[in-house]
């Protein structure tokens, strides 16, 4: 599968301040980079820094006045499709210690205040059809509306209003996965059909000792998804972290198969 990938970032800022960016697809065993641009108005120069667990990267800017990025790359994705349900949970005493972080709470991942509720609602399941079952929930009781959200909404928040966008049904799946000791972490990810077209948040979960990609809007499938980084929540997966105000002009994500 060839993935297309156009991206237009357009920001004023006033003042001069640093800017964190993950925008580039990272080069992966299962998605190859085939071609891939980065062009920033920076008045001084980038530097690209490894993302989190070595998966792709971030790369500093600096911000004065109109901050232009433009990325574009064309992808090759190398990656099976497969069925959540015949995966078994791994030992939680025996997961590597990268993992293991992914257990844990977070900012926006309280998987805590899930314990109670994921035994009582998915006893009946174990692994990967616990994850489906998990799936199977979200889509009953969980609309995906734009903008009926915000920045400060957590997983907690979301099942409450039982409504969100991608970022927040991420971080309501990987909240539950985690409360049945399952690992998730968030994923940002280039998508077609998502709509509206923008960055995606995804999750992975690890079953049968590997990473799994799931999608808990069901918008995007595993094998059309390209990874930009991870983490353990949109704190880490953020396309652009500006260390100070900026004001956006036009941002525009076009995802297309090649």
């Amino acid at each position: 599968m060839i993935i297309d990938i156009d991206v237009l970032l357009d920001y004023g800022i006033p003042e001069r301040h640093d800017v964190l960016l993950q925008v580039e697809a990272a080069a992966m065993a299962d998605q190859r980079l085939l071609s891939s641009t980065l062009t920033v108005t920076s008045p001084e120069r980038l530097r690209a820094v490894e993302g989190e667990e070595s998966i792709g990267q971030r790369t500093w800017a600096a911000g004065l006045g109109q901050f232009r990025v433009e990325y574009r790359a064309r992808v090759e994705i190398d990656r099976a499709r497969v069925d959540l349900r015949h995966l078994r949970a791994n030992d939680p005493r025996m997961l590597p210690a990268l993992v293991v972080p992914y257990l844990l709470p977070s900012r926006y991942c309280e998987s805590d205040k899930f314990e109670a509720f994921v035994t009582r609602e998915f006893s009946g399941f174990g692994g990967g059809q616990k994850i489906m079952a998990m799936l199977d929930w979200m889509t009953t009781h969980v609309d995906y509306v734009s903008g009926s959200s915000s920045g400060d909404t957590t997983a907690a928040g979301t099942f409450v209003q039982r409504q969100g966008v991608c970022r927040d049904f991420a971080h309501l799946l990987a909240s539950m996965a985690r409360a049945a000791m399952i690992p998730a972490r968030l994923v940002a990810a280039y998508a077609p059909d998502v709509t509206p077209p923008d960055f995606h948040a995804v999750i992975e979960v690890w079953l049968d000792s590997s990473w799994h990609l799931v999608d808990a809007t069901g918008m995007a499938q595993a094998d059309e998804i390209v990874r930009i980084g991870v983490g353990r929540d949109a704190t880490d997966i953020a396309f652009m972290t500006v260390f100070g105000s900026a004001q956006m002009f036009e941002q525009r994500v076009t995802v297309t198969r090649g």
